[in-house]
């Protein structure tokens, strides 16, 4: 399975391989504590997004994450950030994660179109043959979004991590298989020339 940076651009949104280039656009967007509500992590400032960025283009460097800044084509604008990480080459498998859209942008069918473009990406060009996405317990409006894209619910990790609070997170596993994606790419191509869209985080 091959991992390289990549431009992924649909009609409405333009993945881009994150660069600390990036920072001051994204510093414009970040720091909205919804966000990173129901993240394992805070980014509270300018110090928190330069660690958070750093971090990703390490592990990116290490082949571990592919991470993205998402650009609105409607006004060129960053607009949030989205990955791949914990790729396993050998087993062909990974995670969309660390995903995130500023407020104004959400339920607009950049982030429906987005994940569509990930997923492509990650079956019909990297060769991967299952991918998946996880959540906090409680954060009920990302299940439901997850499902929307035809994930399969697959179980719970419970008290899997310890947030910046102290609370404890179980987390929800979601997947799609190599065998679901037609279907699932179906569904996704649908929503948008409806201009039916639900945002995830």
């Amino acid at each position: 399975m091959a991992v390289a940076p990549a431009t992924l651009t649909g009609k409405h949104v333009q993945l881009e391989p994150m660069t600390m280039e990036h920072f001051e656009a994204l510093s414009e967007v970040a720091f909205d504590p919804a966000i990173w509500r129901w993240m394992p992590l805070r980014v509270e400032n300018p110090a928190d997004l330069r660690s958070w960025m750093n971090q990703a283009i390490e592990q990116a460097a290490a082949g571990k994450a592919l991470p993205w800044v998402t650009r609105s084509l409607a006004d060129g604008r960053l607009v949030g950030s989205t990955r791949f990480l914990d790729i396993d080459t050998r087993n062909r498998g990974l995670e969309i994660g660390s995903t995130w859209i500023s407020a104004q942008y959400q339920r607009t069918g950049i982030n429906v179109e987005a994940k569509l473009l990930q997923l492509t990406h990650a079956f019909e060009t990297m060769g991967a043959i299952r991918v998946a996405l996880k959540t906090h317990h409680e954060n009920q409006r990302s299940q439901t979004a997850i499902a929307a894209l035809g994930a399969t619910r697959e179980g719970v990790f419970r008290n899997h991590m310890i947030q910046p609070d102290g609370s404890i997170r179980h987390t929800v596993w979601f997947s799609i298989t190599r065998e679901d994606w037609p279907e699932v790419k179906q569904r996704l191509e649908a929503r948008l020339a409806g201009g039916r869209a639900v945002a995830a985080s």
